[in-house]
């Protein structure tokens, strides 16, 4: 199946980075990115049995590789180094307007259940996930890896098409150069099976 999905995102913490709040460059506009953001995304699901290898019948065991983009804010206020020119030589105030993103590959397992059924729920025990932040954090880290686990239902509309909802908790292991992107999304996604 290829799928695509969107919804609600939220992060545990506040961002900080170089550019807008931060506590290495304190001058100038110390503008937070809001926790909430809207996400999209789309992936693939391989199946790799429909009998978890002849230990449980009627439950598809899949590999799901997925890329999602999330955005937290579009108009956060930069710090002295967004201004143009930049405070730190001497120039005007004139904060630039900064874009909190973040863009997450995931490859997990995924665990279907009640095969051969139109409606069908299904989990992600544990996942792998990467995540690339922008604006970088204030050590300059761009990339902070992490697992997912998930979990939601599916129903085949008809022929080889779905829709389904699901939620899905992001876990880093806490923070990484000060930042933590620990968060869940929750949504719906449209499925085409092939």
């Amino acid at each position: 199946m290829v799928f695509f999905r969107g919804g609600f995102a939220h992060s545990s913490q506040h961002r900080n980075g170089l550019v807008f709040q931060s506590d290495v460059v304190p001058a100038g506009v110390q503008d937070q990115p809001d926790k909430n953001a809207w996400y999209f995304g789309a992936g693939f699901d391989w199946n790799l049995t429909r009998d978890a290898w002849g230990l449980a019948p009627k439950t598809s065991v899949l590999a799901e590789l997925m890329i999602e983009y999330k955005e937290f804010s579009s108009h956060v206020k930069g710090n002295a180094l967004a201004n143009m020119p930049t405070q730190l030589v001497g120039g005007a105030q004139n904060p630039h307007s900064v874009t909190v993103s973040q863009l997450s590959i995931y490859a997990a397992p995924k665990i279907k259940f009640m095969e051969g059924s139109r409606l069908r729920p299904w989990i992600i025990p544990a996942g792998f996930g990467m995540h690339i932040i922008s604006p970088p954090g204030e050590s300059a880290s761009f990339f902070i890896p992490g697992v997912v686990f998930g979990g939601g239902l599916e129903y085949r509309v008809w022929k080889d098409f779905y829709a389904g909802i699901d939620a899905r908790y992001h876990i880093t292991g806490g923070k990484k150069d000060g930042i933590d992107v620990d968060g869940l999304t929750a949504g719906g996604y449209l499925g085409i099976g092939f």
